[in-house]
């Protein structure tokens, strides 16, 4: 005799376990100066590091790396809006130097820091 889906005798299919990219999200929002490695972000979730760029990409929507770039350039941009220098800003944003929050900002924005700044008025929009 075969079981049928809604015989309550009949094994449960296994669950598929979720894991929340939440606590993941915040903890990089607050630790943005540090550096931050996917083994490091992995171990939050207790997820291998494969298994959780793939996770965190199918729930964030880009690769981890690539979120934590986007972030500090956010932060850094927040930071220049409020009269920080491009060396104060690379450091507390948790680039090396200004050199390497150029190269971001630039990829990211389509422009420069310091050309950010004389456009205050209008931010650029970053996309992830």
């Amino acid at each position: 005799m075969c079981s049928l889906p809604n015989d309550p005798a009949a094994p449960a299919p296994p669950r598929r376990r979720t894991h929340s990219m939440a606590p993941v999200l915040a903890y990089i929002d607050a630790h943005l100066a540090e550096p931050l490695s996917l083994q490091g972000l992995a171990a939050l979730t207790g997820l291998s590091v494969w298994r959780f760029a793939t996770v965190f990409r199918e729930r964030v929507g880009i690769a981890p790396h690539r979120y934590v770039d986007l972030q500090r350039v956010r932060h850094a941009q927040a930071l220049l809006r409020q009269g920080a220098t491009l060396a104060g800003a690379a450091s507390e944003a948790g680039f090396c130097d200004q050199s390497h929050l150029s190269r971001r900002f630039k990829r990211v924005c389509g422009m420069t820091p310091g050309q950010y700044q004389s456009r205050q008025s209008s931010p650029c929009a970053i996309n992830p």
